[in-house]
């Protein structure tokens, strides 16, 4: 026995009482920022009957991200998964790709569908992200690229992973899901690799209401990824490539376009709310707060907390708790991808070589955050889990 403490029924509702929320509090609640600029947005797609194949709105949609990324090209796409997938083909990745277990299913989906397996590499525990001594362990003759995802948008060790991509010839991209107005050494991330591929869903800090976005510096590439997105179509009845449907619409243009301009607003708000929670959280035992380096940019949406061996209650346990009153905290990333299908019967013996993705999966939890919570809801949150812990 571990002597943490075993969550019981009577446990599941803090002292048998009401839940402390009567409405569930989530996690990834949308931020809608102005809503009348979207529908003036709405309205204008109406008007012009142009309501997608690379629109108005979607084309200064693309030139306002990379101006504000700093990069050349901006290729928007109808949502993340679709982007890396074309990312991927853009690149021409083949054989072995080595990516993080610890992320979202998508970025080794996004390979395994093309027919290119993902190699699982082993992360830091400290930062959550990949460990470039654990990709150099990974790489074998029929790897050709290296994906970095930047993780709760704290930037991937992108000097290190492209000495490791320089060194060996391979191709070097990044899944920057996360990472929409986060910076790597002061650059904006968006500028590093061959191409980084952003998702704009609901549940991000910047949203599209569904969306995606690959950024890069090379014009014959961006080039490639435009025909892709659009079945390979250069002008009308001239097919030059192959391709798929990946074009973004001009409804989801226009909540972007709404979206930027109170960006900074939802990052204000959610530095807050991370500072808040830090605060209430604050001697709880086993409780770590995920931090965020001061000296670089990030949208400090996600609440990420780890419960340590130390914690008197198990991780799962403390998540049940806080669901039982209204309170949906989540897992997130568990297992790992190389414990779900079809990774877990290719690989069946891959933690043997991913140790810290191990420990990480089992300890991590998010709880709600996002620029609509209040400090009251906050301070709430808190006390069921300081109450559940020390009683």
């Amino acid at each position: 026995m571990s002597g943490k403490k075993i969550m019981g029924e009577a446990d599941l509702a803090i002292h048998g009482a009401p839940p402390a929320f009567s409405q569930p509090l989530h996690v990834g609640q949308p931020n809608i920022i102005n809503r009348d600029k979207f529908l003036a947005g709405v309205a204008r797609a109406l008007d012009n009957r142009w309501l997608t194949n690379n629109g108005p709105l979607v084309q200064e949609f693309e030139q306002r991200v990379a101006d504000k990324l700093g990069v050349k090209h901006c290729v928007a796409m109808c949502n993340g998964t679709i982007a890396l997938e074309i990312a991927i083909r853009a690149l021409g990745l083949t054989g072995e790709v080595i990516v993080p277990s610890w992320t979202f299913v998508a970025t080794a989906h996004a390979l395994y569908w093309q027919g290119i397996t993902p190699i699982f590499a082993d992360i830091d525990p400290v930062t959550h992200n990949l460990d470039p001594v654990a990709v150099r362990r990974m790489i074998t003759p029929r790897t050709s690229g290296i994906i970095g995802v930047h993780l709760w948008g704290r930037a991937a060790p992108v000097g290190e992973l492209q000495a490791i991509a320089d060194e060996h010839g391979l191709k070097l991209m990044f899944d920057a899901a996360h990472a929409f107005g986060s910076s790597y050494r002061g650059q904006s991330i968006g500028q590093f690799g061959a191409c980084e591929v952003f998702s704009f869903h609901a549940t991000k800090s910047f949203n599209t209401m569904e969306g995606g976005a690959i950024t890069t510096n090379d014009d014959d590439l961006a080039e490639a990824m435009r025909l892709m997105r659009n079945f390979g179509f250069k002008g009308y009845d001239n097919v030059i490539h192959p391709g798929t449907n990946g074009k973004m619409i001009e409804v989801c243009a226009a909540m972007g376009l709404a979206n930027l301009d109170g960006f900074e607003d939802i990052v204000v708000a959610n530095q807050a709310t991370h500072a808040a929670y830090q605060q209430a959280l604050e001697g709880i035992p086993g409780i770590k707060v995920l931090s965020y380096d001061l000296d670089e940019r990030n949208s400090h949406h996600y609440m990420v907390v780890e419960v340590g061996s130390d914690c008197p209650v198990r991780r799962d346990d403390l998540i049940a708790t806080l669901q039982a009153e209204n309170i949906l905290a989540r897992r997130y990333f568990w297992p790992g991808c190389h414990r779900m299908q079809p990774y877990r019967d290719l690989f069946p013996h891959a933690e043997l070589v991913l140790p810290q993705t191990k420990v990480v999966a089992e300890q991590v939890m998010v709880l709600p955050a996002g620029a609509s919570i209040t400090l009251q809801q906050i301070q709430a949150v808190c006390d069921v889990i300081r109450r559940r812990v020390s009683p």
